[in-house]
């Protein structure tokens, strides 16, 4: 007989999360305070929104991945995500808050016009068309093309984000992107392997907006 716990709807997120911290050294062999608090919210949420344990090992971060991200919130600036899910998954208000807002251009109509001219993906022709937006973290949890053009206009000086998220899914340089983005010396948080997707780029993300308001405008 299957037993269904009683929770308010108030408290099933909190339920949810004391849950995941304490089956946390079962499922993966590690201990939460293993990990700094920042890291391990991180890891917590997106574990939250796939219900899946190995994030703790794949998630791979940047020593100063959380202190950028916070920073680059508190400073109002711009997060640019892949695609409209993610941007509607994202808690605009929380960012809101510091100033900041939420882009995504793929549904542009100019978007578009630029991908099927130049015979880019839409992500990718989205992507250069937000380089004087202001963008302080890049999320990318659906296009590997999207992460890969990211990465590119950095390099060219073209973009400047304060954090790069990398969790695109798939099996055609899904896995290769994230590994070539790990290797960088700017600030990252990579999903690495074929696991990802759009929910855990935007569960990245809110965790940061979570941890930014905690800790005030100061």
């Amino acid at each position: 007989m299957v037993t269904l716990q009683q929770v308010k709807p108030l408290q099933i997120e909190t339920e949810s999360f004391r849950i995941i911290e304490q089956e946390f050294l079962e499922q993966t062999g590690h201990r939460s305070d293993e990990y700094s608090p920042g890291r391990f919210r991180v890891i917590q949420r997106v574990i939250h929104a796939t219900g899946d344990f190995s994030f703790a090992e794949s998630l791979t971060f940047h020593e100063q991945a959380i202190q950028a991200a916070l920073a680059s919130i508190k400073a109002g600036r711009n997060i640019l995500i892949d695609v409209n899910m993610g941007a509607a998954g994202i808690s605009s208000a929380k960012l809101q808050k510091f100033g900041g807002r939420v882009i995504c251009r793929i549904g542009d109509k100019e978007v578009g016009e630029i991908a099927k001219a130049r015979g880019l993906t839409r992500s990718e022709a989205a992507f250069e068309r937000t380089t004087a937006d202001n963008i302080g973290i890049v999320a990318v949890g659906n296009a590997p093309t999207a992460l890969l053009a990211a990465m590119r206009l950095i390099e060219e000086g073209k973009l400047h984000p304060d954090l790069v998220i990398g969790a695109p899914v798939g099996f055609v340089n899904a896995q290769e992107s994230k590994e070539i983005l790990s290797k960088k010396s700017y600030p990252f948080i990579a999903a690495r392997g074929r696991k990802g997707g759009t929910p855990v780029a935007v569960a990245i993300v809110n965790a940061l907006l979570r941890l930014a308001e905690e800790q005030g405008l100061a």
